[in-house]
């Protein structure tokens, strides 16, 4: 007996012509950027834009070197480079994992050489057995890798230690001191890292991903599979967006994969297939599950501002940006602190002049020589008595002295005068120190003139 479903006729396919190309290539676009942020990861430390030098003390950023004394501004710095982390991940979820993350950008590139020399061994010696062509492209690829591998932790190693130092430490191999040290377990990391762990690193280690999960909402951008339901259904079931995935996930089944790092391969592979039968993808970017997809939207929603807790977070990132700035503004190159030494109230030169002990402390936090200036107001004929030393100081140098004011009693002066001590370095703004100068006061005897 035939069974109702033998007896219906077989649904008739309606043939589509094909749609023209998606007008948005993901991959092209990504690669792009990924070669924008690769060289801005190399020049990074080179232009003292972000680097830490850990055997210095110092902290570089915008190009400015921050000393560990100013701790305000280098923690200002930090916090607002984490707030910047926290904001990304907010209005654009994943986005910096798949576009701009080292760790996908260097995984990515490891798969794809590994293939293309797969392809070269295999063509160049098809009369190889297959066991023999395998163990030549693991050792082709490993040999290739272990040179990048070095070159990758330079340049991640010199994010914290002075790059014309490193280059000198690994022209001499030099595996001996913490800076060679460093270089060559970092070289190892690297190895290991981009040749087995790759993105598993992203899954695994990586706790930007579990952030994420907990910072996202129903606002933040996704990467969305939707389609019909039963006989509205318009996914052909070609399993290309799973095997396109660098994450190896399956994106039909949820966009809160936390392996998910929205790097829209899965939407290039569905518009490819789907477009050849006359149908439009089914993937795409969007605001939330529910998001503004085939909808004109104003330009402030598509550029993520789409609730007001967004808009305070711009708002407080351009806060700290702009706290930072004024503070970097204001900031001496050359770095001044004056204090009185009142071990001995003050001294009677031979010559009959009274002198007065101070400390000094002169730091050039620039990248040029300073030449100091110094002079004194409100203390008539005053001598500045500081060394040689104090007047020229060499970039990264510190000095710290002791020096003496001398003078005679003015008209007017008294046992406690006030004065200002001006400091400045030559093309630079003066620093003025507000100090007190004293006297011996005698009985009988009036000041006089000098």
């Amino acid at each position: 007996m035939a069974t109702s479903s033998e007896s219906r006729p077989a649904p008739k396919i309606q043939r589509l012509p094909p749609l023209p190309p998606a007008p948005i290539r993901y991959h092209r676009t990504r690669k792009r950027i990924h070669l924008i942020f690769f060289l801005i990861f190399l020049s990074l430390p080179f232009f003292d834009l972000m680097r830490f030098d850990i055997p210095r003390q110092r902290f570089y950023f915008a190009g400015v070197e921050l000393w560990i004394s100013e701790f305000a501004i280098i923690l200002l710095s930090l916090m607002f480079l984490m707030f910047v982390v926290v904001a990304m991940a907010l209005l654009y979820g994943r986005v910096y994992c798949g576009y701009a993350c080292p760790q996908m950008i260097f995984s990515e590139w490891s798969w794809s050489l590994e293939a293309r020399i797969k392809k070269e061994i295999s063509k160049r010696f098809s009369g190889w057995s297959a066991r023999a062509r395998s163990a030549a492209a693991k050792v082709a690829f490993y040999a290739v890798m272990a040179v990048a591998a070095v070159f990758l932790a330079f340049f991640f190693t010199s994010y914290f230690v002075e790059p014309r130092d490193l280059l000198t430490r690994l022209m001499r191999l030099d595996v001996k001191t913490a800076g060679g040290i460093t270089g060559a377990v970092v070289t190892l990391i690297t190895f290991v890292d981009f040749v087995f762990v790759r993105q598993r690193f992203c899954t695994t280690i990586c706790p930007y991903g579990y952030l994420q999960g907990m910072l996202q909402d129903k606002q933040t951008l996704l990467v969305i599979y939707r389609d019909g339901e039963d006989s509205q259904k318009n996914c052909i079931e070609c399993g290309k967006c799973v095997r396109v995935c660098e994450m190896g996930i399956d994106i039909r089944k949820s966009p809160y994969q936390i392996e998910c790092v929205h790097c829209g391969e899965c939407i290039d592979a569905c518009e490819d297939v789907l477009r050849r039968i006359g149908k439009p993808g089914l993937i795409h970017y969007d605001w939330g599950e529910k998001g503004g997809a085939g909808r004109a939207e104003p330009w402030y929603l598509r550029w993520g501002f789409r609730d007001m807790k967004r808009a305070v977070i711009v708002f407080v990132l351009t806060a700290y940006l702009s706290g930072l700035a004024i503070a970097l503004s204001l900031r001496q190159p050359v770095l001044v602190r004056i204090a009185p030494d009142r071990t001995v109230l003050y001294q009677r030169k031979e010559d009959g002049r009274i002198s007065n002990l101070f400390r000094i402390t002169v730091a050039n936090r620039g990248k040029q020589a300073a030449a100091m200036h110094y002079h004194v107001d409100g203390v008539p004929g005053v001598e500045i008595a500081l060394p040689e030393s104090a007047q020229l100081l060499e970039p990264g140098q510190t000095m710290q002295t002791t020096f003496e004011l001398r003078t005679r009693p003015w008209t007017g002066s008294s046992d406690v005068n006030r004065f200002r001590f001006v400091a400045q370095a030559e093309g630079g703004k003066p620093q003025f120190f507000d100090m007190t100068f004293i006297l011996p006061v005698e009985k009988g005897n009036a000041p006089h003139a000098p």
